[in-house]
């Protein structure tokens, strides 16, 4: 009897469970078009604009593409280092992902041709998750005459190193009254020689091989137009943090090359005023970039700032420069406090690269262009 009533009893305790489980599992989810909407009000102004055929997007890689290694076909994803603006505003933001594509290639071959890659785009992710399909091409192949003219100019100057060298040589060894007594014929047929010799370095002289790398900045050009909606400024702008008391206000960002002519240094022209109940210095700043990596000032740029003590009630203007790692990436300037090392307030240099002038924008655009060959330089330590 005591069996029969358990055995009920767990029979009644499953059924009422698993009807409780089955209401459980009789709701749904599902976007409302009021939300959608929402949305869309706080990211675009309503406007639309065309991205339009032959513009151009600058982007820069998330992976190495090496010529010597990534064959045709290889797929690869970039990254938009510059927002795209149409007429009315924003369309493409500075972030946005691009799918693409290695299409074609070439290797490095003798007379000085150097190896090439050609890359196809066909879609867009946007930060706010839209996928946009797009036609873009972006190649390092030279114009055959560009190509030509160049390698003709390097192959004259192996010609005339060669024909110095040589003519240096024959001084050398015959001396000068055998060139005299030979009424200079052994100066030119040393030359005759050098040159030769530098021709022969000409012929057989191999090109360079390609490499891009994150933070190299290619330029894709768009072969379709595609329509657009325009973002609001506030949609774009970075998160920011602030302390009480204590405003910084940047006016001016530039792109410069450090002592050994690398483009890795953002110099920031900044006013701190200081009304809070922190003491700062230079030396609690960093830029903190979107991977969390952490840069101090540079000791080749203006250093006053950095060793200067930022009282309360003091208020100090000037220039600090920053070596980072990839020049394209979303930075922050940070002030950490001394005590615990947290950040007392962050700082978007995009946020602040809206007010900076047109004419420092045409600069560090020129500059960028100037630093962009994707030349693969040989490892020393390579053994053929």
């Amino acid at each position: 009897m005591k069996k029969k009533l358990a055995t009920l009893l767990l029979i009644s305790f499953l059924a009422n469970t698993s009807i409780a489980y089955a209401d459980v599992l009789e709701g749904h989810a599902e976007k409302s078009d009021t939300y959608q909407d929402k949305i869309q009000k706080e990211l675009f102004t309503g406007e639309v604009e065309k991205l339009e055929k032959k513009d151009v997007i600058n982007m820069t890689v998330s992976q190495v593409l090496d010529s010597t290694i990534n064959m045709e076909g290889d797929e690869f994803f970039a990254e938009v280092t510059s927002e795209v603006y149409g007429d009315k505003g924003v369309i493409i933001p500075k972030g946005t992902i691009a799918h693409g594509k290695i299409t074609q290639s070439g290797d490095a071959k003798r007379l000085g041709r150097s190896a090439w890659i050609e890359m196809d785009f066909d879609y867009l992710i946007t930060p706010d998750g839209r996928e946009i399909p797009i036609e873009g091409k972006m190649t390092t192949k030279m114009h055959p005459v560009a190509e030509a003219g160049k390698i003709a100019v390097q192959d004259v100057g192996y010609t005339l190193v060669g024909g110095a060298v040589g003519g240096f040589m024959a001084l050398n060894w015959l001396g000068l009254e055998a060139a005299i007594a030979s009424q200079g014929y052994t100066l030119a047929g040393g030359a005759a020689v050098g040159g030769a010799i530098g021709l022969g370095m000409a012929l057989i002289r191999k090109g360079h091989d390609v490499l891009i790398a994150p933070g190299d900045e290619i330029r894709v050009k768009i072969n379709t137009s595609v329509s657009l909606p325009v973002y609001k400024d506030t949609a774009l702008m970075q998160h920011e943090l602030f302390y009480p008391g204590l405003d910084i206000h940047i006016s001016d960002i530039k792109h410069e090359k450090d002592p050994f002519g690398e483009l890795n240094t953002l110099t920031l022209t900044i006013m701190v005023s200081n009304l809070s109940d922190k003491t700062l210095s230079g030396l609690d700043m960093a830029l903190i970039n979107d991977y969390n990596s952490s840069f101090r000032p540079s000791i080749f740029g203006d250093t006053k700032i950095m060793f200067k003590q930022i009282k309360p009630g003091d208020r100090i203007a000037g220039q600090i420069s920053f070596s980072v790692d990839n020049i394209n990436r979303k930075f922050w300037l940070t002030f950490f406090d001394r005590r615990n090392g947290k950040p007392l307030c962050k700082i978007s240099l995009d946020n602040a690269y809206r007010g900076v002038s047109a004419k420092t924008k045409k600069k560090n655009e020129r500059m960028r262009k100037k630093a962009t060959n994707f030349k693969r330089e040989d490892d020393v330590f390579d053994i053929e």
